[in-house]
């Protein structure tokens, strides 16, 4: 039989509604009681009904986590992996769980959200990407539901989001590379619908107009955020006439698909190379030859998304919308000029 507030309050020696209170943190209970009532709690085994406590409530514990389309290439991405950890870390530490969904059309994933709001089966949602013209950012504010995103939108700039200065981020790399000697740099980006592509593509442009290099289109190369875009971007790239003497990857993984395809085709980071990439994931510094990267602070950003969705739920005051993690530039084997 389940163990109710009943018992735990015949045994503590105080009324049911005393152990509510505790179970709420109310602040009007003296931590003699709060503590004498934990240690029964503790004793009996006591685990609250969650569900009826949702009906009285009216919130479930529980955020939502919106994953990007597909969802079978989400976790051959170590950033993704890393910024959930963030998530679940800060999440759990406030009591909440995590629900996650996705859909493999636009259709799907808009169906999806709006279960998880108009079922309210969540108290608030974070989106774990940002693209332009985003059907589910329109629908999360036109009902009025709590949302963070990570990332950022042009067309809602006052929404709650935490992100990088993806701008300055690539303008950092280039600028690197430029500060190697090299003036014939390349970029692989990712998919241009996503805001990250386009902000990192504009740092890159922007670093080589300040030093007096003419961007060429022939060494930008879309893709997305998988090491099967930087083995093709390099099997195009090695064929050029003339071929760029470094490389800025739009991420981790997609470099070490550079470093597949060059092995592959007989050439050397960073002898025949240079590469430097985004996210610093932990593998970029196994790698042969350890990559350069932009470490992005992955797991603060999960962490600070998940701590400033619950805030907003709980009705806090935000002191800032918009919250950027610093970055910085590990530089390492792949992007360094060699004697």
């Amino acid at each position: 039989m389940a163990i109710t507030i009943v018992d735990v309050a015949k045994k503590a020696g105080v009324s049911p509604s005393t152990v509510s209170r505790v179970l709420s943190n109310h602040p009007r209970i003296s931590p003699a009681t709060a503590a004498k009532v934990r240690e029964v709690l503790k004793e009996l085994g006591y685990h609250p009904n969650i569900m009826a406590k949702s009906l009285v409530s009216k919130t479930t514990n529980t955020i939502g986590l919106i994953l990007p389309r597909p969802a079978e290439e989400l976790f051959q991405n170590l950033f993704f992996s890393e910024v959930i950890r963030g998530i679940v870390t800060q999440a759990a530490r406030t009591g909440y769980d995590l629900m996650m969904t996705t859909g493999t059309t636009e259709r799907e994933e808009l169906e999806a959200v709006t279960r998880l709001v108009k079922g309210r089966r969540v108290d608030g949602v974070i989106l774990l990407y940002s693209r332009q013209s985003d059907p589910l950012i329109s629908f999360m504010l036109e009902h009025g539901f709590p949302f963070v995103l990570i990332g950022r939108s042009d067309e809602f700039p006052d929404i709650l989001s935490v992100d990088n200065d993806n701008v300055q981020a690539a303008y950092d790399a280039t600028r690197h590379l430029i500060a190697q000697g090299h003036k014939r740099i390349g970029f692989v980006s990712g998919p241009p619908n996503l805001i990250v592509s386009g902000d990192r593509m504009k740092g890159y442009l922007q670093a080589l107009k300040d030093a007096g290099i003419d961007a060429r289109p022939e060494w930008i190369v879309e893709g997305d955020f998988l090491q099967e875009s930087g083995y093709r971007a390099m099997s195009f790239f090695m064929c050029l006439p003339e071929r760029p003497t470094a490389l800025v990857a739009i991420d981790d993984v997609v470099a070490f698909g550079v470093l597949r395809g060059l092995t592959e085709l007989g050439y050397k980071v960073p002898n025949d190379l240079s590469l430097v990439s985004f996210n610093n994931i932990s593998l970029s510094e196994l790698s042969t030859p350890p990559i350069s990267s932009i470490d992005i602070g992955i797991y603060q950003i999960g962490y600070t998304a998940s701590q400033t969705l619950i805030r907003a739920v709980k009705g806090e005051a935000m002191p800032q919308k918009r919250v950027i993690i610093p970055h910085r530039l590990i530089v390492r084997e792949s992007s360094l000029t060699q004697a």
